[in-house]
């Protein structure tokens, strides 16, 4: 490694706005934030790590910035701050660590030696910072043109006939046998004709993409010589992460690619957002990029200067810094505006509305900061409505523009399929959860209903362990939740006895089958459909192997999954009173009946004493379909046929009476989960009054078709 005297460099100022290296004028405009620096250079490095420094002299509104002319595209480049290393006070600039821009497109190398990317000598605390020079072990920024392939249409797909799925890049494609080998863990994979036929079969209209923005390894992964496979690790906001490109240095171009291909299908992109904290961790971790610049402006502290942490991850990003709104903020319209993201999943969004570190606040300045957006206000807003700790669980809490995962509704729809709970908030769930979100001027489907999700276990193995079994992650079985709620239907793992195998597979059938049919927006993860297992590790965050790829051979399960899936997805497509977009009121309808009415066994209606049985395990939903509240894309209301589900959760055979000719004059079976693939195991119509046997553990959907 060289440094190279920069005299001979005439440095134009240039602007402030926007952050980050920008071609124009004949060279790059580099512009990077730090109110305490005292001296910024810019570094450029080339192939054999030679390094030519450039002093930029101007500062603005605490932008330190300039032009540097003949520099083009490709470029590789860092910062290197001057400025105060006081860790007491929180600050720890140290001008031998070569810095990655946090506004950098493009991202080009990993860590190569910890050691030399700490930026203290001896203690964390310490008062001396280290004098290595990272150059040569941490990453690097890299000088990208604008523009790249066009990203297409936004499909714009209505929240109400939304079904998310949540996939990790790699682990969707790695053994797909359609794809080109290199094709495979990439973003170009997912734009392969076979996969894009895959999710419209499917039936899935939004794919909702584990993090993509680049990402590193935390010092205790790097230690044990592991990897984070899903990426909640993040080093920039702006660049998508290269080890997901088909060729180097083309991560950009293959992700516009990618989401071109699913928007000519009619596909969402949706991307999970981790704005809660950085690869850098605690004080004991690395500076690669935002701890070196002003680490009081990016990360959470106390009064005494110590790093705060509320995502259990080491540090947490300051909320209320202007420097992190704006950097977060123009990093959504970034990802929106240039790279065609449909919408985002905030990780431990929380922490967005908890500035300082004090009570959660819906209408904090970062929460509102995004809300209001213009670029924004057009794209799905998804919250994880929690933190690590308690004060941040906040499902329910968040804004009218917001919608948020509901974990209520997932502990909720494993419970009663395991019959550990009754009826009375199961009937919530089914119905939209209206006692946590129509308080807070918000519809139905801005409760994202879910069973299971990437962190936790799969549909398969909720079915098939009472107990996580995670030794893989080489934390001896500690890390994970112990509350997965979850039966193993009398053997722990995989099993050849047929009664068991028949019934897990059986519940399974049943939990999707409930999701796809409660009001809200379903997300399930990629692979359920074809009976993915983990093993029963329900947090394989660091297995980049098969246990966290999609098997993509065929097998009774899979085969039979995927038929089901299909056809209850579809199903949900072609009724709109399955979907509808407004709450249930008790109104009454064209027919004269209320729009939802729930049923005993005896076909009669529940009654208060009923709700509070614990013991009750059955389950009947009406939905009447005359007057829907559902929507054409024009506006125009549509009309359905009513709709009867039943749910038995108890071991035994029940009969059940179907209701009297007020609600219809025959009931047609149309999903029915004792069989393999959904499909009526009897199609004849049922006449009002009538009896059915439903055996144990199963859910039957039935038609009361409309007058034409």
């Amino acid at each position: 490694m060289a440094t190279h005297p920069t005299s001979d460099v005439q440095v134009l100022a240039g602007r402030p706005f926007p952050l980050g290296a920008h071609p124009e004028a004949g060279g790059v405009r580099f512009a990077v934030a730090s109110t305490v620096a005292e001296r910024v250079e810019v570094c450029l490095v080339d192939d054999d790590l030679h390094e030519r420094r450039i002093e930029l002299t101007e500062r603005t509104f605490g932008v330190w910035h300039g032009l540097v002319p003949g520099v083009t595209p490709g470029q590789k480049y860092g910062f290197r701050i001057h400025g105060p290393y006081d860790p007491e006070a929180g600050l720890r600039c140290n001008p031998a660590k070569l810095l990655v821009d946090p506004y950098a497109r493009r991202i080009s190398g990993t860590v190569t030696d910890m050691e030399a990317a700490y930026g203290y000598a001896d203690e964390p605390d310490g008062p001396e910072p280290s004098v290595v020079d990272s150059l040569g072990s941490v990453p690097l920024s890299v000088v990208t043109s604008p523009g790249g392939p066009d990203t297409g249409v936004k499909p714009e797909v209505p929240f109400e006939e939304t079904v998310i799925y949540e996939l990790h890049v790699k682990g969707f494609t790695q053994q797909h046998p359609d794809l080109p080998e290199h094709l495979r863990g990439t973003y170009l994979g997912l734009a392969h004709p076979a996969v894009i036929d895959h999710l419209i079969r499917l039936g899935v209209t939004s794919v909702e993409l584990l993090p993509v923005h680049a990402f590193a390894d935390e010092p205790s992964l790097v230690r044990a010589g592991r990897h984070n496979y899903w990426g909640y690790s993040p080093l920039g906001y702006f660049a998508p992460h290269a080890g997901y490109a088909s060729e180097p240095g083309r991560e950009v171009e293959e992700f516009r690619t990618m989401v071109a291909a699913m928007h000519a299908a009619g596909i969402e992109v949706i991307v999970d957002v981790v704005y809660n904290h950085t690869c850098e961790g605690g004080p004991d971790g690395p500076t690669l990029s935002f701890r070196g610049y002003e680490a009081t402006a990016y990360y959470l502290h106390d009064e005494q200067g110590n790093m705060a942490d509320i995502t259990g991850c080491g540090n947490t990003l300051e909320a209320g810094s202007p420097t992190v709104v704006r950097l977060i903020t123009d990093s959504l319209r970034y990802w929106t505006t240039e790279l065609g993201v449909d919408g985002f999943r905030f990780d431990l969004a929380s922490t967005l509305g908890r500035p300082g570190g004090g009570p959660f606040d819906a209408s904090s300045a970062m929460l509102t900061a995004i809300a209001q957006d213009p670029d924004l206000a057009r794209c799905k807003l998804i919250a994880e409505p929690w933190d690590a700790t308690g004060e941040g669980y906040k499902v329910g809490y968040f804004g009218a523009q917001w919608a948020e995962w509901n974990g209520i509704y997932r502990d909720t729809v494993r419970d009663f399929w395991r019959g550990a709970s009754g009826v009375d908030d199961l009937a919530f769930r089914l119905s939209g959860s209206s006692d946590l979100y129509d308080h807070t001027l918000r519809r139905p489907w801005q409760s994202i209903n879910f069973v299971d999700a990437h962190d936790g276990f799969t549909l398969r193995d909720l079915v098939s362990y009472d107990a996580k079994h995670n030794e893989a992650n080489g934390e001896d079985n500690r890390d994970g939740t112990n509350d997965n709620r979850s039966w193993n239907h009398g053997v722990e793992g995989e099993t050849d006895d047929p009664a068991i195998v028949s019934l897990r597979r059986r519940q399974a059938r049943n939990m999707f089958a409930t999701l796809m049919l409660s009001t809200g927006t379903p997300m399930f993860v990629a692979g359920d459909e074809r009976w993915r297992t983990q093993g029963g590790n329900n947090n394989a965050y660091c297995l980049d192997d098969p246990t966290s790829w999609v098997d993509w051979t065929p097998s009774e399960g899979s085969e039979e999954m995927l038929a089901f899936a299909r056809r209850v997805i579809h199903l949900r497509a072609s009724s709109p009173a399955l979907r509808q977009p407004e709450f249930f009121d008790g109104r009454t309808t064209p027919s004269g009946r209320p729009d939802l009415i729930w049923l005993r066994p005896d076909g009669q209606e529940l009654e208060d004493d009923d709700w509070q049985d614990p013991e009750r395990r059955t389950l009947g939903m009406w939905i009447d379909g005359s007057n829907s509240q559902s929507r054409t894309r024009e506006g125009e209301l549509l009309t359905d046929h009513s709709w009867l589900l039943l749910m038995h959760a108890g071991a035994e055979p029940l009969e059940v009476t179907l209701p009297d000719r007020e609600f219809g004059e025959t009931f047609e079976p149309v999903l029915d989960t004792r069989s393999p693939d959904g499909a009526p195991t009897d199609e004849e119509p049922l006449a009002a009054g009538s009896s059915l046997t439903m055996v144990g553990r199963s859910l039957l959907l039935l038609k009361a078709p409309r007058a034409i």
